[in-house]
Formats: structure tokens, C-alpha cells, sequence
């Protein structure tokens, strides 16, 4: 009797990238719309990070446009220092991208165990980093939200810029005015309503410096009021013997950064860019060309060996999901695309038309993505408008706004599910939006601040912005990360304040 064997079939590789040309490996990390997993691509054997994203969750929460966004602007980046865009496609549930992977972990991860990093060490990832911002900031790309969390190392130790969900493009003479970023990193002209351009993130980097170096960030509070204050008003407050292991240039450079006025902080276009940047005395002894093509070792190399992730992701995904990952229809089968072109069903809640719309337009909207076909994946560059598009050739408003329909957002007002101080505050008259980002690139979520996204401010007093956001009670920012529940150290994170 002959026996019959059962061989998996190769998945073909010719067609649109799918999950099942992945090997799915340990989960690494978590947010509140999806998870974060090592995949094996079986083509090429070759290891990245897949992070995907609920639809549904991302809907009902508000997160359509930044997720969208993320992908958008990812497309158009690809340097030494970037965790790039590798993969993007979706499913009936999830929408997926495939990024550079980063054994090394986070430098918040690392900084926790460390308390502080030496000099020599922070200053390479200040320089790889500055390389990273130079190189988006030509893109007229601000990142927005520059902390240890989003800074990831590869297995080398080489520093890579990560976590693009609130990047924008900027254009000269267009400032910003959008409250966006991680409170403890925001530089004034963003709290101050002074409009902005790329300047911010080296105010972010000035803020992410100090603290590898002393272990605390340089603005510290209890209060949101009075960080926010402290930003506009006050100087950072240096530990009494900082010159004892910080080098006098190292603290010069650090002050440069920590400039209030742009036109004076080291970095910015207004003081000279990246020129004035790289002749600073701090770096006399870094050849930039070796640096760019990363020719140098790098002084510290993560041990690989242990993990650089928090363990407890792959636990709870063994043993407390009930929808593990697997594979499903990549595509939106005809069936479900007739039903819901009609209305017959809401692949959201069953009820709500909006919801119902707006995912049709996020499944339309978000492209496959293959870094293999140059010439044949489906292309925001290609097919789509940016968001800003500095060039006189762009396509009209209104030739846009006839290839993607407007949404109308519910009029329901959705609250913050967080602690406030008073049943009686104003702000229950203001109507807050809920948006839990999911991190591809901090595998520890006690960072410990909160980021906020408003995408227009005009005509709102400063005043305004501060009461809201000192309604919450805010447990102290540096010393017990486990009492922060609210906007300082809660997972949850704000991306838009709407008033």
C-alpha cells in the first residue's frame, strides 16, 4: 500500500503581496488598533516587522486619516536611518504593513535599563538621527513626534527614525498650526500657536538628547498647565553636576538645541541647517560621509541574544486572543463589495452609514505597496495627491475632492476615558476624539507621554488650548511611570483635540 504525502504548496509571488507569502513569528509589540510581529518573507527568507491594523477599531476611533497618512508618507522615504515601508496590503480585517525590522529595540526600552546613556554613545545616535531629519525634512516631511520610543536600533546599533502616524508635509511659506507631538516634547512655537516648519524636530531632538544623557528631560512638571509653561517660559533645569560627565561641548550643543527662537536653534534652516548642525565642536571628530554610508561601528551593539521586546505581547496573543493572526481574503470578495455598494450590510456596526462609507473609502484609499515592483505596485505617488504638494502643477481642490468623496464625521460627541478633575469643567461642551495609536516601534509602553494632533487652531485663544488640556489629573512626569494613568504615561494616545 502506497503511502501519499501532503506537501504545502508554494504561494505564488507573481500577484498583489498577500499575508500568506509571510511566515508569522513572535508578536513584539501592541497598540490598541493591532500588534506588531516578526514575519519571515518566504520569497527571500528575509525578516521584517509586520504591523497590522484593525479596520474596524481604527474607524471607530477616528484613525482613518493617520493611518492612511503613515502609509502615504512612507512610500516616499527610503534612507540609511528610516524604518522603511517594505509591504502594504490588507485583508477583510486588517490593513498591514511590512517595515525594516529593528532587533535592537527602542532607545527607550534601553533607556530604562540603562538610567543614563554616555556621552559618546548618545552623541552617534544624535548624529545618525539628525541625518534621518535632514533627509525627510528635504522630502518636506516634519515628523512631529521625535522621542526615545520612536527611535529604534537595528541589530548593529545603528538609530533609525520610526513611527511616521503624525508626520505631515510642510510647505515654505504654509506654516503648521496643527497641536500635534508628545506634550514633553513639543517645542514653543507648537504651544505658542506661532505657526511652524520643520524647526520642531530639532527642539524634539534637543529634549530626546538631554534626556539619554541625564536621564530626565530637561522640562518637568506636574501639572500639563505647568509643563506647558515651563516650555514657554523657563530654561532647562540641568542636574547640579552635569559637567562632571557631560563635556562642555556636549552641554553647549544641548543649549543650541533647547533654543526658544528658532532662528537661533542649531539645526533649523533659519540657523544655517544642517551645515551649521554637523561644524558644531561636538562633532569635530565624526567624518559624515563615513557616517551616512555607516561605515562606523557603533559604540553600542544591543544583545541580540536576549530580547530587546517586551515578552508579554507573544504570551497574551498565545494564550488570550481569540482572533490570532492567519490568513485570509486579501482581496474584498465581489459578493461583499455588491452588498455594501448597495447598503446592504455595515461591515463596521450593522447601523451606521458613515462608518459604513468610511471604510469603503479607507479600503480604496490604502494601496498595495511591493518595494519589488518599482514599476508595478499600486502607487499614492503615482495615483494620488499628497497631502501638500509644493509644485505649481498640482491637481486643483476640486479635482481631488471629486476622487475622494468627503466623509461627514458622526455629530455624536466621543469622550476621553480618562479621569477629570470636575463633573463640572467646560470641556464636557467639547467635543474630544479618542485616538489609541498603535506603535510599531516602542515595544514598552510605559513612555510616559501623550501626543496630540488638532489639525486646525485658527481663531482659538492659547488660553483655550490650556484649559483643556489641564483637565485631567497628571501624576508626576519623571519618577513613578506605573502612577501615570492620564496624559502623561497612559498607552492610549491623543492625536486630535477637536474645539
Amino acid at each position: 500500500m502506497g503511502q501519499s504525502f501532503c506537501r504545502e504548496s508554494k504561494p505564488a509571488y507573481d500577484g498583489e503581496v498577500e499575508l500568506k507569502h509571510f511566515h508569522l513569528l513572535r508578536v513584539v509589540g501592541k497598540g490598541s488598533f493591532g500588534k506588531v510581529r516578526i514575519v519571515r518573507y518566504k520569497k527571500t527568507d528575509k525578516i521584517y516587522a509586520l504591523k497590522y491594523i484593525d479596520k474596524n477599531k481604527t474607524i471607530k476611533n477616528r484613525a482613518t486619516e493617520n493611518t492612511i497618512n503613515e502609509r502615504r508618507l512612507l512610500e516616499e522615504t527610503n534612507s540609511n536611518f528610516v524604518c522603511n515601508l517594505r509591504f502594504a496590503f490588507q485583508d477583510e480585517e486588517y490593513l498591514f504593513m511590512v517595515l525594516d525590522l529593528m532587533m535592537g529595540g527602542d532607545l527607550r526600552f534601553h533607556l530604562e535599563r540603562m538610567k543614563t546613556i554616555k556621552e559618546g554613545i548618545v552623541k552617534f545616535y544624535v548624529a545618525e538621527i539628525s541625518v534621518g531629519l535632514s533627509y525627510i525634512h528635504d522630502l518636506k516631511i516634519v515628523h512631529r513626534d521625535l522621542k526615545p520610543d520612536n527611535i529604534l536600533l537595528d541589530e548593529f546599533g545603528h538609530a533609525h527614525l520610526s513611527d511616521f502616524n503624525i508626520a505631515t508635509h510642510f510647505r515654505k511659506g504654509k506654516p503648521l498650526l496643527a497641536i500635534a507631538g508628545s506634550m514633553a516634547y513639543m517645542a514653543p512655537e507648537i504651544l505658542s500657536k506661532q505657526g511652524y516648519y520643520s524647526s520642531i524636530d530639532w527642539w524634539s531632538l534637543g529634549v530626546v538628547t538631554f534626556e539619554l544623557l541625564f536621564g530626565k528631560r530637561p522640562f518637568r512638571a506636574k501639572t500639563n498647565k505647568e509643563l506647558i509653561h515651563a516650555i514657554l517660559n523657563t530654561d532647562p533645569i540641568y542636574p547640579p553636576n552635569a559637567s562632571n560627565f557631560v563635556s562642555r561641548d556636549g552641554l553647549d550643543f544641548l543649549q543650541k538645541l533647547l533654543t526658544k527662537d528658532v532662528n537661533f536653534r542649531i539645526g533649523t534652516v533659519e540657523s544655517g541647517g544642517r551645515e551649521t548642525f554637523r561644524s558644531h565642536p561636538w562633532f569635530k571628530d565624526i567624518d559624515w560621509e563615513r557616517l551616512e554610508a555607516k561605515k562606523y561601528q557603533p559604540p553600542f551593539v544591543p544583545d541580540t541574544k536576549s530580547s530587546n521586546f517586551d515578552a508579554s505581547h507573544d504570551l497574551v496573543e498565545l494564550l488570550l486572543d481569540d482572533k490570532p493572526l492567519s490568513h485570509k481574503k486579501s482581496r474584498i470578495s465581489k459578493k461583499r463589495k455588491s452588498d455594501i455598494e448597495k447598503g446592504n450590510i455595515d461591515p463596521v456596526s450593522g447601523q451606521d452609514p458613515v462608518l459604513l462609507r468610511e471604510k469603503k473609502i479607507m479600503e480604496r484609499k490604502y494601496l498595495v505597496f511591493d518595494f519589488t515592483k518599482p514599476k508595478g505596485y499600486q502607487s499614492f505617488l503615482s495615483g494620488n495627491m499628497p497631502i501638500i504638494q509644493d509644485t505649481n502643477n498640482s491637481p486643483s481642490t476640486s479635482q481631488r475632492s471629486a476622487e475622494v468623496p468627503k466623509v461627514t464625521k458622526p455629530k455624536e460627541t466621543r469622550k476621553l476615558n480618562i479621569k477629570k478633575k470636575n463633573n463640572d469643567s467646560k470641556v464636557e461642551n467639547v467635543k474630544l476624539t479618542e485616538l489609541n495609536s498603535m506603535h510599531s516601534s516602542s515595544y514598552t509602553r510605559n513612555s510616559n507621554t501623550q501626543s496630540f494632533h488638532k489639525d486646525i487652531m485658527e481663531g482659538k485663544d492659547f488660553e483655550d488650548l490650556v484649559q483643556i488640556l489641564t483637565q485631567f489629573d497628571v501624576a508626576e512626569y519623571e519618577t513613578d511611570p506605573s502612577a501615570i494613568d492620564a496624559v502623561v504615561g497612559s498607552p492610549n494616545t491623543i492625536h486630535e483635540i477637536k474645539l
